[in-house]
């Protein structure tokens, strides 16, 4: 996969009023003063983990490896996840003395702001990440907040917390995903291309599906959905196999005479990478995504999806619960992933982000825990990010320049890969160092929440 792409020229373009609307918070609404007592201004470098899990980009080609600063990463082991954040799973430590952040948060309460603490105790609701992605991840989704709860009670060794995860992915390079169940119309349509199908979901199921309009009722589409996904996620592992090489070899003899589809062409990627495996075939049944560099979505709890490759941001709630049933060596729990699922057919909305000052662009999902922010610092400019009622964690993605708090400290050095943490009701003055655009993420708390 190519390396980052060149900035954009610095003056982006305004979205349309509808999409600003929508994305960005009221413009009429002040976020609350800052309390009498302001925290002690402090700009914490922190060390961040990294996460080696086998679907991740190899060596030197993972943008992981490079943001983490291995300045002679191992060519055969995979750089999957850059964990910025506390996260008992990965958590980050300050570079001065190797404490945790959560430990130096639990002492300094008021770096959260006294909205983020009250709300969420203490600690960072938000978990940034960067993820270099070589084949597909698992097809999972994340429990909402009472499910996770359960499950965490019932199997704490599977399920590390009882938090929800909604997440968001801002593509680096061009990204792939499945998120969310195909309409009606594209499913009769592989009901009638794919004829194993019909063996797999059963002949009643695959009929109904095929007898439905796109305006039919909700519940019964749900429902008729719902039974088909599950009976092809529990069919036995000969009958996968078995369909699967029906299909995959078919698609190979048809791609000798015509060119076949992108989900056709995705089918036979994954089954390379995860033989005899049901997400293969499961795959056809999900909204095929493509990002480019900028271009990002999110997803909601109990929503299925899979990120299939490339390089992105992620933000999210701060969890590391995933039930898993495809795509993956790892434990599957099929029956809960078949329950808790929503089974909606809405293809994802698709944010490009909304200009909020000069070089930031602000990308806003409708979860409360998390924003992100992209700056790029032109060289000779100063961005100067104003005070926000909540924490933020920076990370410096290109270039190289200088930040600086509140004018009352020395200016740092900041270069690709720095991880800077900054209290609420902190201001940041950003600039860039030499002919290159510094580019940075600002991951904090929704401002919608603060209004």
């Amino acid at each position: 996969m190519a390396d980052p792409p060149s900035p954009p020229p610095p003056e982006p373009e305004p979205e349309p009023e509808a999409e600003a609307a929508a994305a960005s918070p009221p413009r009429d609404v002040e976020p609350p003063p800052p309390p009498t007592e302001l925290p002690r201004r402090r700009l914490l470098r922190l060390r961040c983990a990294v996460q080696h899990y086998e679907w991740g980009r190899r060596g030197g080609a993972s943008l992981v490896a490079r943001l983490a600063g291995d300045a002679d990463p191992d060519p055969a082991r995979p750089y999957a996840e850059l964990w910025m954040g506390t996260h008992p799973s990965a958590p980050s430590t300050l570079l001065e003395d190797g404490g945790l952040l959560g430990d130096w948060l639990g002492r300094n309460p008021d770096a959260l702001g006294p909205a983020v603490a009250a709300r969420w105790g203490g600690d960072l609701p938000f978990l940034f990440k960067v993820l270099s992605v070589a084949k597909a991840l698992s097809i999972q989704a994340h429990p909402d907040k009472k499910l996770a709860e359960v499950l965490h009670a019932l199997r704490p060794a599977t399920y590390k917390d009882g938090n929800h995860k909604p997440e968001m992915a801002i593509a680096v390079t061009e990204s792939r995903a499945l998120c969310g169940f195909a309409g009606i119309e594209e499913l009769k349509d592989v009901l009638r291309t794919v004829p194993e199908f019909e063996g797999l979901v059963g002949p009643e199921d695959a009929g109904k599906l095929m007898g439905m309009k796109e305006y039919d009722g909700g519940n019964e589409i749900k429902s008729t959905l719902q039974s088909a996904f599950a009976k092809l996620m529990t069919a036995s592992k000969d009958a996968i196999s078995e369909a699967t090489a029906k299909v995959v070899g078919r698609l190979n003899a048809e791609s000798k005479i015509r060119t076949l589809t992108e989900k056709e062409q995705l089918v036979l990627s994954l089954e390379k990478q995860y033989q005899e495996d049901v997400g293969v075939l499961a795959a056809l049944f999900f909204n095929y995504v493509k990002l480019s560099p900028g271009e990002a979505l999110y997803i909601g709890a109990n929503e299925p999806h899979a990120y299939l490759s490339g390089e992105c941001i992620e933000c999210m709630a701060t969890s590391d619960n995933v039930v898993r049933a495809g795509l993956t060596p790892k434990y599957r729990d099929v029956q809960t992933l078949c329950s808790m699922l929503t089974y909606k057919q809405n293809f994802p909305e698709i944010l490009r982000g909304v200009p909020v000052q000069p070089y930031v662009r602000r990308y806003t999902p409708p979860f409360d825990e998390f924003e992100v922010d992209c700056c790029l610092v032109p060289p000779g400019e100063l961005v100067v990010v104003s005070p926000v009622p909540g924490p933020s964690i920076f990370l410096v993605m290109t270039g190289e320049g200088e930040i600086e708090v509140d004018s009352i400290s020395d200016r740092e050095k900041a270069k690709e890969g720095d991880v800077f943490f900054t209290p609420a009701y902190t201001e940041v003055k950003l600039s860039a160092c030499g002919p290159e655009f510094m580019q940075l993420y600002r991951a904090g708390v929704n401002s919608r929440f603060f209004s």
